[in-house]
């Protein structure tokens, strides 16, 4: 494994930025999530990394030396996709070998056996080893198309959404697994994705993009709790932040235009009246969601509460977060 670092990296497609001036460490065995919508660059920064892109400026180092000279083969990385890419007509077996049999490794076949039987382990599909691919289910795919890249065991693992195509209890089930085998292995990953639980769930590290650029880094108690803009507290929680006229409660700062109130950090039976508009029962949790005046928010309650639709409940802030007219925090 390895540290890897960014420094200063961009890139253009044409008249497109994709990456603008981007400098990031990402530590020696962490897990690093890339958070940001479609277009925020951090496919781009992964395929920069693998050296699928050369960077218009800027340098990546692995392990202390610089790689953009290198091909990706040199460069010792593993990358996921979003897709599995397996080979249909091989078997599981075979295609966890695939990378071992390789020009550029080419490890004898009793080490491939030994290693894509560990690797099967480390995934629990020991049982699935001489099974097609295509006799597969989804998440059995995506577990082969992860050992794929365990097998070699590189400096770097990248991952490209690689649950995105998985449905919602897979999904969930995977990102355990995932990090379970970070945990094993001690590996470094970068894993980028558009989904927060994701990021708050795997990472030890978050990289929030916007427009290429990178916003905040921080582990994901720091970027949910101290967010550097409205953009940074909109990425991560669930229900999302509540973003109100700053006027909407008593008490702002000077020069604050916008009061963000995460929904646990809302205080009932006292304050401003707002009034009920529906609830979610979701077992672990109920979710108020009201209106201010004009204003809409979301606030969590007792799973058992009785409270109604049309009821009045009265209300206040708790550690709000404040920002500038340019969403900035103050």
């Amino acid at each position: 494994m390895a540290e890897v670092t960014l420094s200063d990296l961009s890139k253009s497609f044409g008249a497109t930025q994709a990456l603008r001036g981007v400098s990031m460490t990402i530590p020696d065995g962490a897990f690093v999530v890339l958070l940001g919508p479609t277009g925020a660059g951090k496919t781009t920064t992964l395929r920069l990394i693998a050296g699928l892109e050369k960077p218009d400026t800027g340098d990546v180092r692995i392990a202390g030396a610089s790689v953009v000279n290198d091909t990706p083969a040199q460069r010792d990385v593993a990358m996921v996709f979003q897709q599995y890419s397996l080979y249909p007509h091989l078997s599981v077996r075979d295609n966890l070998a695939f990378p071992l049999r390789s020009p550029m490794i080419r490890m004898p076949e009793d080490q491939i056996a030994r290693r894509v039987r560990e690797v099967a382990e480390v995934l629990r599909i020991p049982h699935k080893l001489d099974n097609r691919a295509t006799a597969l289910s989804g998440g059995e795919m995506q577990r082969v198309s992860i050992g794929r890249a365990l097998v070699r065991n590189p400096r770097i693992y990248l991952m490209d959404e690689p649950l995105s195509s998985l449905d919602a209890k897979l999904r969930a089930d995977l990102r355990v697994e995932l990090k379970r085998i970070h945990q094993d292995l001690g590996a470094t990953f970068l894993y980028v994705t558009h989904d927060q639980i994701e990021a708050m769930t795997m990472a030890t590290h978050i990289g929030v993009l916007d427009q290429g650029r990178l916003v905040q880094f921080g582990t994901p108690r720091e970027i949910y709790e101290n967010p550097v803009s409205t953009y940074v507290a909109s990425r991560l929680g669930q229900p999302h932040i509540n973003l109100l006229p700053a006027d909407a409660f008593p008490g702002a700062p000077h020069g604050a235009a916008t009061i963000g109130l995460r929904p646990e950090h809302i205080i009932t039976g006292e304050g401003k009246a707002a009034i009920i508009q529906r609830i979610e029962h979701l077992g672990d949790q109920t979710r108020l969601h009201l209106t201010l005046g004009p204003h809409a928010l979301v606030t969590l309650t007792d799973p058992h509460s009785t409270l109604t639709p049309g009821e009045t409940l009265h209300i206040r802030p708790l550690n709000p977060l404040w920002f500038d007219r340019d969403g900035n925090r103050i």
